[in-house]
């Protein structure tokens, strides 16, 4: 792989030892948090919370849409969706549910795309039946998507749910990601995430990323959705701050407009600027600028992969701080850097 090669066959070893470095930095989950759980810090939880599966594109397909469900596998996407929320009819949630469930093997064995189900959120009572449904069987989708979370007790209850039927099959591990879509939700985001993390420790759940509902959130806050997005704007500072705080990823808003293709690239570009590390989409066509926009560039690359090289260096000759390319290096930079290349790695052998 061209990045390995140029950093040696000892980055891996000296990527480990640099998460143990950054780590000492990060340790939101402490015993003054109403979630610790025994030893819940983010240092012990990190392999729960490792947000390390690409999801530049998340696409959405309704759970009741076999057609397009048969699709899927020609789809070169990051992430697929199979919906039982609110892409379905409330008189088809049970087709969705079981449409998705036979689908499943066919979908693992046959595409590239990461395979989600979102099922339908916790206030709405449906979600048990979901989970029943299409994580009992023999093949489960690769991650589960919880929509429309608004407070920590919401997270405890579907933890109480989805144990139990992932607890016999501790081996096989599903990724976790939550949608905040409410003003509610956007309020209670922090204790949201720790109570996420808390549980996850003791689970086969991957917590990994949190996606922001904008149209959800307009209508919460009672207003409309305008085309430069100027009242989501502290929604979605927030998603991203609290999201990275926590090494999670973010996943931007839908662009509604699929037709709109100058419109979807100017507002993905906004949103990786921003911080976002994918955004939604509900069309194929919207699939291949949203993933070229959240791509690292070449010229990005190169200065992540060089930053690191030149911390490694200092590193051996016992130097702490040091400049580079004129700017003083921090932890937050380097972590920057370090993400640009586990992604560009990530996204090579994807390739």
């Amino acid at each position: 792989m061209f990045v390995f090669r140029i950093l040696g066959p000892n980055y891996l070893q000296f990527r480990r030892g640099l998460n143990t470095k950054l780590l000492q930095h990060v340790r939101p989950l402490g015993n003054s948090s109403p979630f610790y759980k025994g030893n819940a810090t983010v240092s012990n939880c990190k392999a729960k919370i490792s947000g390390k599966t690409p999801r530049r594109a998340v696409l959405y397909v309704p759970g009741n849409d076999e057609r397009k469900i048969q699709k899927i596998s020609s789809l070169k996407v990051d992430c697929v969706v199979l919906d039982c929320e609110d892409g379905v009819a409330i008189n088809r949630k049970e087709d969705a549910r079981n449409t998705i469930a036979k689908c499943i093997p066919n979908l693992l064995e046959t595409s590239k795309s990461e395979i989600c189900a979102r099922v339908n959120s916790v206030s709405s009572g449906l979600y048990q039946e979901d989970l029943e449904t299409i994580f009992r069987n023999k093949f489960m989708p690769q991650a589960v998507m919880l929509p429309k979370v608004e407070k920590w007790q919401e997270i405890e209850t579907f933890f109480d749910s989805i144990n139990p039927i992932l607890k016999p099959r501790q081996h096989s591990v599903v990724k976790l990601v939550i949608f905040i879509e409410t003003a509610l939700g956007l309020i209670n985001l922090k204790e949201i995430i720790e109570s996420t993390i808390a549980n996850s420790c003791a689970t086969n759940l991957l917590f990994e990323g949190i996606v922001f509902g904008s149209d959800d959130f307009c209508a919460s806050i009672g207003v409309e959705r305008t085309k430069n997005s100027d009242e989501l704007l502290y929604a979605r500072q927030k998603i991203i701050a609290n999201a990275k705080a926590y090494d999670l990823q973010a996943i931007d808003m839908v662009h509604i407009d699929y037709k709109d293709h100058e419109g979807l690239e100017t507002q993905s570009i906004e949103g990786a600027s921003m911080g976002f590390t994918g955004k939604q989409v509900i069309h194929p066509g919207q699939i291949e600028i949203v993933q070229k926009c959240f791509s690292p560039s070449v010229d990005r690359i190169k200065w992540a992969q060089e930053l690191i090289q030149a911390f490694k260096e200092h590193q051996k000759l016992g130097q702490g701080a040091f400049t580079f390319h004129g700017r003083m290096i921090d932890m937050p930079l380097l972590r920057q850097a370090e993400s640009i290349v586990d992604m560009s790695l990530i996204l090579e052998n994807n390739n």
